[in-house]
């Protein structure tokens, strides 16, 4: 009997994104995997019901059925608890959990006796690539972020030679050069501005050049384990903030892009660096969600410091839903074809290191030691 497969509509406030896109449905049900797909769960990302039907996935009204009846559940944003608990023992969610931020809800999956798969546990190796939803999903926070950033300049962001007489191009600086970051590079100067990048990594220094960027040199190597960055010495951030300080004041826009993974935003932008910018400055904050970069960002909100806009956006992937929708279905497909075998059942070993990595909660237990500690401990 093929795996049921649920793509429920997405209830959290303002995401427009769908787990499986029509294109990799067809796929699956080639492949003999039945899927269900919730009325108008693509609707808001430009993929009707119609699109699901025509390439073989049923579509549900009854939610509480869609979620009761599936042998497997995917979601673009954590499931609720009101959706765990219309899940039946034994059914497996794979879904970004957000675990040591959602503990309640991790310890409902755990009762409910789910099997959970985090997809921002899964390990940095080769073979994940095709599988990392952070990394496509961070392609399209990048690009949109550049896009707010333009739209709230008061400048061109090209150079221009006018007949009232030639206008500089803006000065762009993008803070953290990870997925993200490095879109947003590339985004502004294909707008034609001038573009500096920085990041404390030394090995981002050559994509950033490769990209046209100028890259901010501090003699520093925080290349942290899995290519993400460590945190930095108390003089280390000294010497950063004063590079940085010099950047940012004469910036027109600003796109800050830098994470820890597990712990608050580093602060790159001091309130007093923000007094330093021109006036009509533009800062976009990636990081708002997670504490943010700037000190006086506010998480969802566009506001005015010293002349300065500050926008603190949320969810930007979900500003792209079409295709960031494309990219997470297509992730999605590739973590699937170690879960789904090629007579189209679940599989119930998880020993591939992909698998054993990303695993949440089983039978009734916390598989993932770091989140199982945290539930321990009561915090």
């Amino acid at each position: 009997m093929p795996v049921q497969i649920a793509v429920p509509k997405e209830a959290t406030p303002g995401e427009r994104r769908v787990a499986l896109v029509p294109e990799v449905v067809q796929r699956l049900t080639k492949a003999n995997v039945a899927v269900a797909v919730e009325s108008s769960a693509g609707s808001a990302a430009g993929y009707p019901d119609e699109t699901f039907r025509a390439v073989g996935a049923t579509v549900e009204t009854d939610r509480k059925a869609l979620f009761g009846h599936a042998a497997l559940v995917l979601k673009v944003q954590p499931p609720t608890l009101d959706e765990i608990g219309w899940m039946a023992a034994g059914t497996v969610v794979v879904a970004p959990m957000n675990a040591s931020r959602s503990l309640d809800r991790v310890a409902k999956m755990r009762d409910a006796k789910l099997t959970s798969f985090a997809l921002e546990l899964l390990p940095r190796i080769t073979r994940a690539q095709s599988m990392d939803i952070l990394s496509s999903q961070a392609t399209a926070a990048g690009y949109r972020a550049m896009l707010i950033g333009a739209s709230l300049c008061p400048k061109f962001f090209p150079m221009l030679t006018t007949a009232a007489g030639t206008i500089r191009p803006s000065k762009v600086l993008v803070l953290g050069a990870g997925v993200a970051g490095l879109m947003a590079i590339a985004t502004a100067r294909r707008l034609g501005a001038m573009v500096e990048g920085y990041d404390v990594r030394r090995a981002a220094g050559e994509q950033v050049r490769s990209l046209g960027a100028k890259f901010l040199e501090l003699q520093i190597n925080a290349e942290g384990a899995g290519g993400y960055a460590r945190e930095l010495t108390d003089d280390e951030k000294r010497q950063e903030q004063a590079m940085v300080a010099k950047a940012v004041a004469e910036a027109d826009v600003v796109v800050t892009t830098a994470a820890i993974p597990g712990r608050k935003a580093p602060v790159l932008v001091r309130k007093e660096m923000v007094a330093t910018m021109r006036a009509g400055s533009v800062i976009v904050d990636l990081a708002a969600e997670t504490g943010g970069n700037c000190e006086l960002t506010r998480v969802g909100e566009t506001i005015e410091a010293s002349g300065v806009t500050i926008a603190g956006p949320v969810n930007l992937p979900s500003q792209l839903a079409f295709h960031a929708s494309q990219m997470f279905a297509k992730n999605l497909e590739a973590f699937l074809a170690l879960l789904i075998g090629k007579d189209g059942a679940l599989t119930t070993d998880y020993g591939d290191e992909i698998l054993a990595a990303s695993l949440l909660t089983r039978d009734g237990t916390v598989t993932h030691a770091p989140t199982a500690a945290l539930l321990a401990g009561g915090t």
